[in-house]
């Protein structure tokens, strides 16, 4: 079960971000100017962030089994529609509709997870979870540049189709769980509000450009983001039946991974948007060579992967999380060495030894966020945590972006960066020594 959400996932991020390198191909098919092409990213996007905090009512209230198979079998037609698209407004529409698919399929299949999974056994389910987030926006480039130059954009599309296809017959026997015995009445001003302030950040967040950017635009979107979200918090705090019941916050490993994780979250995101860039603009390398050279980050992603459940079950979970924001601080510092005469060679370990970090790291906070959260505390949970990581994901590109543009040095960005990531230290120490021990399997 969890091979098949993680395979979801996978197939939900390549498809947020593969789309990039076929815009100037799916332009010239219909006729209209790139930058026009970005509407369909945004649409994906938003709908997702917005949907996502209904996910966890909706699971309850339909039944998972439902809803993830459901989820599935939208996200593949809208697959097949986007493909078959004739025109961009068509593309934008078919796009809203995957969107739709996509906020319900990852979550509720996580929820799946989650709820029959024994604690014992979290710790693995986590790992297997987590590799999707990690190494599909490193793929997604070159696999869609690959696409894009070999055959045509339609293919970024189509692949969705066998892929939905296996996933729905591998989950009508592997999925279950029926609607909840009773589900609170569903609080339609909280999606109103929570959906709409994700979507204005997200948006003003996607206009932040390395050149050209609408800063009045991006601050008109960061302010009503910061009101609609408060006006958001305000109301669920207030209510009797909160779409997100924000009280289950008072369980400190997952307060922690929502505040600390997201923070680790959105830094290490930033890492492969900077670096195609960093490559291809200041090192003179053709696309090609940057992404390959990125891929690097994605093999020590997997590669560290089999050794991340027995670290933290030697160490724990907290140990293991100090240790490596120590060691990802300093290995900042080493990215902002990298020069255009470094060989090859010792580029692509750098980049490899940042990759197997990010990997540690990731696995860890999200085998911590549930550690402590069990009954019906654990839709509200998953719910949380996934709406917050998808505006962590956002937020990362944007700040990478800005702070290239403010400080005008890739290197200063990556040690601006790190020194943002030394604030996750902060969480980390205050958690107990056996945090997350039960789920670890730490004596």
């Amino acid at each position: 079960m969890a091979l098949l959400v993680a395979g979801a996932l996978f197939m939900e991020i390549l498809d947020a971000t593969i789309i990039v390198p076929a815009i100037p191909a799916i332009a010239d098919s219909f006729g209209v100017a790139p930058v026009d092409v970005n509407l369909a990213i945004s649409a994906y996007l938003v709908t997702v962030a917005v949907l996502i905090p209904a996910s966890g009512w909706i699971a309850d209230r339909f039944g998972i089994r439902p809803v993830f198979l459901a989820s599935i079998v939208v996200f593949t037609i809208a697959s097949v529609g986007c493909a078959l698209s004739a025109s961009l407004p068509m593309l934008v529409g078919m796009r809203v509709l995957q969107g739709v698919g996509g906020a319900m399929m990852v979550p509720v299949g996580r929820l799946a997870v989650l709820r029959y999974s024994a604690k014992s056994d979290l710790v693995r389910v986590i790992a297997l979870l987590t590799w999707p987030a990690l190494v599909a926006p490193v793929v997604a480039p070159v696999l869609g540049g690959a696409i894009a130059t070999l055959g045509s954009w339609q293919w970024i599309f189509f692949v969705n189709i066998p892929i939905g296809l296996v996933g729905f017959l591998v989950a009508l026997k592997l999925i279950r769980g029926g609607p909840a015995p009773s589900t609170q009445p569903f609080d339609g001003r909280g999606l109103l509000l929570l959906g709409t302030g994700i979507a204005a950040a997200l948006i003003a967040l996607e206009h932040i450009r390395v050149t050209g950017t609408d800063w009045t635009l991006v601050v008109s979107g960061v302010l009503a983001a910061v009101g609609l979200l408060g006006l958001g918090v305000w109301h669920l705090r207030r209510t009797a039946s909160p779409l997100v019941e924000l009280a289950v916050l008072r369980v400190r490993t997952l307060r922690i991974t929502v505040s600390g994780g997201s923070l680790y979250r959105m830094v290490i995101t930033g890492v492969p948007f900077l670096l195609p860039l960093l490559f291809q603009l200041e090192f003179g390398w053709s696309a090609f060579h940057a992404g390959l050279m990125v891929a690097a980050l994605f093999i020590g992603n997997l590669t560290i992967k089999p050794i991340t459940t027995p670290l933290m079950r030697r160490f724990g979970i907290k140990r293991v999380l100090l240790v490596n924001a120590v060691l990802s601080v300093g290995w900042f510092g080493v990215l902002a060495l990298l020069q255009p005469q470094t060989p090859a060679a010792v580029i692509a370990a750098v980049l490899y030894v940042s990759g197997a970090l990010r990997s540690i790291g990731f696995t860890a906070y999200n085998s911590l966020a549930f550690a402590d959260v069990d009954g019906a505390d654990l839709t509200h949970a998953n719910t949380l945590n996934a709406a917050v990581q998808e505006l962590a994901g956002g937020l990362g590109i944007a700040v990478a972006a800005l702070l290239v543009t403010v400080l005008g040095s890739y290197p200063l960005a990556f040690v601006a960066l790190g020194g943002l990531l030394t604030l996750t230290l902060v969480e980390t120490l205050r958690l107990p020594g056996s945090a997350g021990a039960h789920v670890s399997g730490r004596r």
